[in-house]
């Protein structure tokens, strides 16, 4: 790792400009304020992944592309609109996907934090759809940083893409800070 760690972002909707792809945007910029190189995979892009096939071979570049920004990344950051309890089926099969690094010498997420934020329409999609996400990341060998952000979908926003609520952008830029500093402090340790 050089001395800016690389966090890759994930997450959004189809909907160009969706409240959880913009927070994610915000998080990638507060985690670059706070020393990072940052690569966004955003709701198109992951709309044009294949739908995930344990049995499928053969390539696709773009799919490509992901797991090779996953695999150098130093942290990661998910953001997931909160859709009836859980996380996006768009979320879930790019995280799905990160099994093409089954056999990575860093698998999955090993040894990377990863922040969690999630945007939902009630407190309720919020809490269930994060621990969800918690617990994907579990599985998948990472670290999920202590505070995971939950934010209202409802007016999240003011007309200039600012949050309407300061506590909404403390959320995802502590979610960011946390990322960043333990990507900064385990490159010491590999």
């Amino acid at each position: 790792m050089n001395d800016r760690p690389l966090i890759v972002g994930l997450g959004g909707t189809v909907r160009p400009g969706s409240t959880s792809e913009t927070a994610l945007i915000k998080a990638l910029a507060a985690a670059d304020g706070a020393g990072a190189r940052t690569e966004l995979f955003g709701g198109a892009f992951l709309a044009d992944l294949p739908i995930y096939n344990p049995h499928a071979g053969g390539e696709h570049a773009e799919r490509d592309r992901f797991l090779r920004a996953v695999s150098s990344a130093d942290g990661v950051i998910i953001a997931s609109p909160g859709y009836h309890g859980s996380i996006s089926g768009l979320v879930k099969n790019a995280l799905d996907s990160l099994e093409g690094l089954r056999d990575d010498p860093r698998p999955y997420f090993d040894g990377r934090a990863v922040g969690c934020i999630v945007s939902a329409s009630g407190a309720q999609a919020g809490g269930s759809t994060l621990a969800a996400l918690r617990s994907i990341v579990h599985a998948l060998r990472g670290w999920p940083t202590p505070f995971g952000a939950t934010l209202n979908a409802g007016g999240l926003f003011d007309e200039a893409g600012a949050f309407n609520d300061p506590r909404d952008a403390w959320q995802v830029e502590t979610v960011a800070q946390q990322v960043v500093t333990f990507a900064k402090a385990w490159s010491t340790t590999r």
